[in-house]
């Protein structure tokens, strides 16, 4: 009779576990950022201690890294979060003096990384080197 119990609970905590999964995935998707197919042109600005630097990128990407990466924009280091930005227009960070890069939209910081920011036609972008963890 014991053995039925426990067989009987770990097949409910299977089931549990499966629907949890199931909950946490469909909300992702329902509210993960919304992309917009078709040409766009938007504005990348890379702001160094040397001044600001504008540039006008046309695509047909839908999120911002692919965007960049096609245009030879940004490099860096992939990772199980996508692509950890270290260069933008030939300028690298150095990580002896604790550089960054920040990405802003319109002034506001991104909270998600270049491959999930997606783009509209219109959209401002900013990099800004950053000193300091």
């Amino acid at each position: 009779m014991e053995k039925k119990t426990k067989t009987r609970n770990l097949v409910i905590m299977i089931v549990v576990l499966v629907v949890l999964v199931a909950v946490v995935g469909g909300v992702y998707l329902m509210n993960r950022p919304q992309t917009t197919a078709g040409d766009k042109t938007i504005i990348v600005e890379v702001v160094t201690d040397d001044g600001t630097y504008e540039n006008r990128v046309s695509t047909d990407a839908e999120y911002l890294g692919e965007a960049l990466r096609s245009e030879g924009l940004i490099a860096g280091e992939e990772s199980e979060y996508g692509l950890f930005v270290k260069t933008v227009y030939n300028i690298t960070v150095d990580d002896a003096l604790e550089q960054w890069w920040c990405l802003t939209k319109g002034g506001e910081e991104v909270m998600t990384g270049v491959d999930t920011t997606p783009i509209e036609d219109g959209d401002t972008f900013e990099f800004t080197l950053t000193t300091g963890y």
